[in-house]
């Protein structure tokens, strides 16, 4: 098809939106997701516990999660979010799959990195089908992964400790690439410094058992967001959805911004 003006739209993106989460155990990352609008678990680990949503229930190998997103994508039904839980007990399975897609024991026999650097090609299938929910048939996408504590190296500073997805450095940047916000979930943490005696001092961290929603990026922790959300949110799903403009304008309403922020 010829490229005209007559081809022009706005750049205010209309789509479902595609959501990263991840945070430390237990904080409410799956419940989140539950909460979001009629949601369908495509499950790699037993996550769900008492919360009552529909599910394929566990899947244990790459090609099961990839039939799950394609019977989503053929039939009829009313899903509105495709909820993957999680992402690090999917990465093992991509891995699997891999490494019998190019006949070797394991990802560790391609040599050194060399699977790895294959197993980004099986992670841009699972990525362009949950795309192609998003973008053909209007579902949100929600993507739940654990946190882990990594060294950083800045250029700026000395390295340093931070928040990370549980994910081998090169699929985290492929996922993070592909999403519209990266949200670190955390309880609210502050510090308390105690006198231990002989002009010692220890500080502990202290939680107030408020649970956060972090969505721009801080040297203790990785997130972005193209929505312009506020930095700190309640790990509330009617208060993310609030600041989504899919979720927030009405139908057949004009977007409330058009300045989306861009990561």
């Amino acid at each position: 098809m010829a490229i005209s003006l007559a081809s022009l739209r706005r750049g205010a993106d209309a789509r479902p939106p595609r959501i990263l989460v991840y945070g430390v155990a237990g904080v409410g990352k799956t419940q989140l997701a539950a909460d979001a609008p009629n949601p369908v678990f495509l499950q790699t680990e037993d996550g769900l516990g008492r919360i009552d949503a529909a599910t394929f229930g566990l899947l244990r190998s790459f090609d099961a999660v990839m039939e799950a997103l394609g019977s989503l994508y053929t039939e009829e039904h009313d899903h509105q979010t495709v909820v993957l839980d999680s992402l690090d007990w999917l990465e093992p399975l991509v891995w699997q799959h891999t490494a019998q897609a190019h006949n070797q024991p394991d990802i560790e026999s391609f040599g050194y990195g060399k699977g790895y650097l294959a197993a980004l090609d099986t992670w841009r299938s699972f990525l362009d089908g949950v795309n192609a929910l998003r973008d053909e048939r209007g579902m949100g996408v929600i993507l739940i992964a654990h946190a882990e504590i990594r060294r950083f190296d800045s250029p700026e500073t000395e390295p340093y400790d931070r928040y990370q997805p549980k994910l081998h450095r090169g699929a985290s940047a492929l996922v993070q690439e592909h999403v519209d916000a990266v949200l670190f979930a955390n309880y609210r943490v502050s510090t308390l410094k105690s006198d231990v005696g002989f002009n010692k001092k220890v500080v502990r961290g202290v939680s107030g058992g408020d649970r956060l929603l972090h969505t721009a990026e801080r040297p203790a922790f990785l997130a972005k967001n193209r929505f312009g959300l506020p930095e700190t949110l309640p790990l509330s799903w009617p208060e993310l959805a609030a600041g989504i403009p899919f979720y927030a304008t009405p139908p057949g309403a004009a977007p409330a911004s058009t300045t989306a922020a861009r990561s």
